[in-house]
């Protein structure tokens, strides 16, 4: 077997590449019927590439649209586009552009033709990207929740579901600032790909919002997911069977509490019958933070913690990492270890444990050169973890 590191950042990449914004949306646009007057909505950490792929598509049916994303995700192509109007914001925690965003977007949609029809793509990070408060909250009440909320390792259905309380859009709110049909089209970042939970269903029933599904504005609004955590697995098993590597474990389950998934995924590595080959998981594990965390994600601090595992395995390497390129508030997307990060850690006199304790866990993999950085990557389906095992 090719050095089992460079096989890993390939598998990934090949997983990232299967559900990559332009791609899906691409592939979602063509063949579809679309009248000759269209709007354009794209919103979250892969509305760039979104966008792009639906600009493609469009053409001159395009008569404006709105494109909000991450501080440092937008594209020089999209800030020149004369049709669109470009912001970005602020995620995990929502920050003044988030609300200004939010506005935007009510505005935009608002002012749609009831004869035009609007596009409306929506990919994670939505949920701190844009907002729209109710009334006698600030941003510093939305601050102080998502900073509740995160520390508490609440699972993203949890968060979203308490966001939409918060707000006056989320929870299938914005449809009622809107009069034409709509085509939307979702990259899912949640468990089961629960509707409600990817941007905390901007244009989504629900009941507990005064949103129900009965209610005559649904009959306009059309909702496809075009692409998944399990969209992305499949990729990975593909590239790996190409390349002549034997799967074992073709999808595995990333959803948990963190000490839960790093015992896991540790019991599948050390069991005394497993198998050389590939072994695969996505999803996104939850962690409960320290009053001050260091640097770091899930997605470093879960390959730091198997660091020990494919260590004592023996032989193998473990990748885990963002499919949207950033892991927690970082500019990494994650870590790559082996077995020999944990020996390579001692000469440094670098205590791992101390390291997982404080949620520092990005510090201790620089200075072992196992951060994983790849910058934005125009999707966001969750996290993908990858072993191999010689």
């Amino acid at each position: 077997m090719n050095n089992p590191g460079v096989l890993l950042k390939e598998l990934f990449q090949a997983g990232v590449d299967a559900v990559g914004g332009f791609q899906a949306t691409t592939r979602a646009l063509h063949g579809y019927e679309l009248g000759n007057s269209v709007y354009l909505v794209a919103v979250g950490k892969a509305s760039d590439s979104m966008a792009l792929g639906a600009l493609e598509v469009l053409g001159d049916k395009l008569v404006s649209g709105l494109v909000v994303t991450k501080h440092d995700h937008l594209s020089e192509e999209l800030k020149g586009h004369s049709k669109l109007s470009c912001l970005e914001s602020g995620h995990p925690v929502p920050d003044e552009p988030s609300l200004l965003a939010g506005q935007k977007l009510v505005e935009f949609v608002s002012t749609i033709p009831e004869e035009a029809e609007l596009v409306f793509l929506v990919s994670g990070g939505t949920s701190a990207l844009v907002e729209h408060l109710n009334d006698g909250l600030t941003l510093d009440d939305l601050k102080r929740e998502t900073d509740k909320l995160l520390s508490s390792g609440a699972d993203i259905g949890t968060m979203n579901k308490h966001r939409r309380t918060l707000s006056k859009i989320k929870g299938g709110k914005l449809s009622s600032y809107i009069n034409c049909k709509v085509h939307q089209f979702l990259i899912s970042d949640v468990p089961g790909d629960e509707l409600a939970d990817i941007g905390s269903g901007l244009l989504i029933p629900d009941e507990a919002t005064g949103m129900p599904s009965t209610l005559p504005v649904w009959s306009r609004i059309t909702t496809r997911i075009i692409a998944s955590s399990a969209i992305a697995q499949a990729a990975v098993e593909q590239a790996a069977k190409s390349k002549g590597l034997l799967v074992i474990q073709e999808k595995g389950d990333l959803h948990g509490e963190m000490p839960l998934v790093v015992d896991r995924l540790s019991r599948t590595i050390l069991d005394e019958n497993a198998q050389a080959g590939v072994y695969i998981w996505g999803g996104e594990p939850t962690v409960v933070l320290p009053e001050q965390p260091g640097r770091g994600g899930r997605n470093q601090h879960l390959a730091l913690a198997l660091s020990k595992s494919i260590a004592a395995h023996g032989r193998g390497a473990v990748l885990v990492c963002g499919t949207d390129g950033t892991d927690g508030p970082t500019k990494d997307a994650g870590g790559l270890v082996t077995e020999s990060t944990v020996s390579i850690a001692a000469s440094k006199n670098l205590n791992i444990d101390d390291y997982l304790e404080r949620a520092d866990a990005g510090s201790c993999l620089e200075q072992l050169d196992a951060l994983v950085t790849t910058g934005p990557t125009g999707t966001n389906v969750m996290d993908l973890a990858i072993v191999i095992l010689q």
